[in-house]
């Protein structure tokens, strides 16, 4: 009984059409290395010391925390979404409507905070 070690034999499952024994090459990417992940966890780690960080503001008023916690927020999204959903990877189609998904809720916040009021002076004094 012999092992043969030819290139054919190093493909993967998902890579390999079993009736007609051709590669699908089109389906296949790279997957993303152990450090990448270090790296992604080291970024999203920082934004959220970051964010943490806002508490410690004295006398933030509510306006500057939303402008530094929304695209906090939003850059943690991304990356979230980008690597450990493998949308980076997808159909790009995935990725215009994930972020068109995105877009919509933020515009659809800011009618819903508009309509409370919330850009008035008076209403940002009765939140301190």
């Amino acid at each position: 009984m012999s092992v043969s070690t030819t290139d054919h034999d190093h493909d993967t499952a998902a890579e390999r059409d079993t009736a007609s024994g051709e590669v699908d090459v089109e389906h296949g990417h790279d997957h993303p290395s152990d450090w990448l992940y270090v790296k992604i966890a080291l970024i999203l780690g920082a934004i959220t010391a970051l964010e943490v960080g806002t508490y410690f503001i004295q006398d933030a008023s509510t306006t500057l925390l939303v402008a530094l916690l929304f695209p906090m927020m939003i850059i943690k999204f991304l990356v979230v979404t980008a690597y450990f959903m493998h949308l980076k990877y997808d159909n790009p189609l995935f990725r215009r409507v994930f972020f068109f998904g995105l877009i919509l809720a933020l515009f659809v916040f800011l009618i819903a905070l508009s309509t409370f009021e919330f850009w008035d002076g008076d209403f940002l004094k009765f939140l301190r």
